[in-house]
């Protein structure tokens, strides 16, 4: 086994409700050992398993919750203890107001607007 060869960079994204392109072989073609879940509760699991070192995830506000106002604040509390880990969100620009309240506490690399395009998201990955 050669180890001068550096692993590919792990990313994972969660694509809860999208509206956005498959980036998924963009992050590929960038390098990147990626993997997609469809929810964060997938994405614990995988936490659980591998820690990444790139996360792509959407802000996606929810005021039924009592103490939170997206289920992103659960994973950016559990990696609170890995801030090695880049943490990309997308979020709905008229949400922008509740997200900041949450960028208070857990900051992130960046906050993509929808819509995302290609481009913008090889622009921040390639900022990494």
């Amino acid at each position: 086994m050669d180890d001068s060869r550096a692993a590919a960079p792990r990313l994972l994204g969660i694509v809860e409700l999208g509206g956005y392109p498959n980036f998924l072989p963009l992050y590929r073609r960038l390098g990147f050992d990626a993997e997609l879940v469809p929810s964060q509760r997938k994405a614990q699991a995988v936490l659980k398993r591998r820690l990444p070192d790139v996360v792509v995830a959407e802000y996606n506000f929810q005021s039924d919750f009592r103490d939170r106002t997206s289920n992103l604040e659960t994973l950016m509390a559990r990696l609170q203890r890995h801030p090695q880990v880049r943490v990309i969100c997308i979020y709905q620009p008229e949400f922008r107001h509740k997200l900041d309240g949450m960028l208070a506490r857990f900051p992130v690399f960046a906050a993509l607007p929808l819509p995302v395009s290609e481009d913008d998201m090889a622009g921040v990955l390639s900022q990494l």
